[in-house]
């Protein structure tokens, strides 16, 4: 099936009355509006209601399309945790600050995410949405998975959040040396921490954090453990899914995303609160999660693997039922944010985000992306431009997710992902002009951000550690 605006039209106009609000468009001049990031774990770009899920009930979400914008073209910098992250925090791609590996030589051990006691983290010198936001006044939270760095300089506390409450790591990463650690600020208040209650405390404690800071602006990061392996939900939900537990934990994110919505509105909150909700990476094949009609799986560079929901809520000043097939990045949520807020980006850096505001707000429909690019560890394997995304011809590539493994490389394959979104038919032969234009970008890529065996000259460094403090042990 090939995704289309009248396809996601049809189904959010067909959720409220047509004429339910008369639309601005108009950032509130007031006050500084609140931000509040909802990033699931490993939920597929087809897990949910507004993007044609009928297993999954999604009503809360489907609800949240109805009244805000759909992105069919959003994307994360990575199909794993770690690099993704980092991106969404810093506005960068993970090679530009060089969070894209855990470790050096990386070679046959080197994997893509951040694993328990890692020396490396992100670098205290990079600019975060919580930092910036800070300068302008917001309480800060971090509710959720972290997973840029476990050490005590690395932790969110240390990143520009006033407060954090989670699990520093993907919720598989139980150690014999550390049982997997519930942390609120820089302590660990519970190991193992009990997952299957995880989805409802942190709800819990995004809406009690935004109850005692509803008086001034507020800024709330909540990466949620699920839908990453392994799968919990609480009494209330499992067994319930016509999906098996990991619906269960599908539409446990789903109630989540509904009470927080519930509760700004009660308080008045909504008209002045940005709400996203998307996930970090696609699904995973094995546990019950769907990219239809994407090809790919999580840890990959097709589509299904970096391309995620994402939804934009802001009663009043997003037109709702808004369907944007230009393509956005989680990139873009830093400068956006900044532009929006009247905060200071860096000027002595590059940054790769967007400020996507226009986008949001129905004021253009251009994509601000002339070039993104598709990297598994630190090899460049595709790019898009516009519709067209050239898959590099590889004599090797990497291909696990998790360790850098060589397996068999691949030959040049060219898609037009506005008729092709399952990357099925390759039109290199029709369009021999398109594949040398896309391969001068490329080459362009290659210099800055580096590639197999190349290090790009604009990379900043990521922070290490030399002695490993053990601090969760304790």
């Amino acid at each position: 099936m090939i995704i289309n605006k009248n396809r996601f039209s049809n189904l959010l106009f067909g959720l409220l009355p047509i004429a339910l609000f008369l639309i601005s468009c108009e950032i509130p001049k007031d006050n500084k509006p609140n931000f509040i990031i909802i990033y699931c774990d490993d939920l597929g770009y087809g897990d949910i209601g507004p993007y044609g899920n009928n297993v999954h009930k999604t009503p809360n979400l489907d609800r949240m399309a109805a009244e805000g914008v759909v992105f069919t073209d959003f994307y994360v910098t990575s199909g794993v945790c770690t690099p993704s992250r980092s991106s969404l925090m810093t506005g960068s791609y993970a090679q530009r600050v060089d969070m894209h590996v855990n470790a050096r030589p990386w070679g046959s051990t080197g994997r893509q995410v951040l694993f328990p006691k890692a020396q490396k983290g992100l670098n205290l010198n990079e600019i975060t949405i919580a930092e910036m936001l800070k300068e302008q006044g917001y309480a800060t939270a971090c509710i959720g998975k972290w997973h840029l760095g476990d050490q005590p300089n690395f932790l969110p506390t240390r990143q520009g959040f006033d407060y954090y409450y989670g699990i520093p790591y993907s919720n598989d990463m139980n150690r014999d040396f550390c049982p997997l650690p519930l942390m609120s600020g820089e302590e660990v208040i519970e190991a193992p921490v009990d997952q299957n209650t995880i989805t409802r405390r942190y709800t819990e404690e995004v809406i009690a954090f935004i109850d005692a800071n509803k008086d001034q602006p507020f800024f709330v990061y909540l990466p949620h453990a699920m839908t990453h392996n392994p799968l919990h939900a609480s009494d209330e939900f499992r067994g319930k899914s016509a999906n098996g537990i990991y619906g269960d934990a599908v539409e446990e994110i789903d109630w989540s995303t509904g009470q927080i919505l519930d509760y700004l509105k009660a308080n008045q909150l909504d008209k002045k609160t940005m709400v996203l909700f998307s996930s970090d990476n696609g699904a995973a094949k094995p546990f019950g999660g769907t990219n239809l009609p994407l090809s790919g799986w999580k840890g990959s560079t097709m589509e299904g693997g970096m391309r995620v929901p994402g939804i934009f809520w802001w009663p009043e000043t997003l037109t709702p039922r808004k369907v944007e097939n230009a393509m956005a990045t989680t990139m873009d949520l830093l400068p956006t944010i900044a532009y929006i807020a009247k905060g200071n980006l860096p000027t002595d850096r590059k940054l790769d985000g967007h400020n996507i505001y226009n986008l949001m707000a129905g004021k253009s429909a251009i994509s601000p992306y002339k070039i993104f690019y598709y990297y598994q560890l630190e090899q460049l394997q595709a790019i898009r431009k516009g519709p067209w995304k050239l898959q590099l011809p590889l004599d090797s590539m990497y291909g696990n997710f998790h360790r850098a493994e060589i397996i068999e490389g691949r030959p040049l394959a060219l898609f037009n992902l506005e008729e092709d979104i399952k990357e099925s038919i390759n039109l290199a032969e029709q369009h021999p002009e398109i594949i040398e234009e896309l391969l001068k970008e490329v080459e362009k890529a290659r210099q800055d951000l580096g590639d197999f065996g190349i290090r790009g000259n604009g990379v900043r460094p990521a922070a290490i550690v030399e002695n490993p403090i053990a601090q969760l042990m304790k």
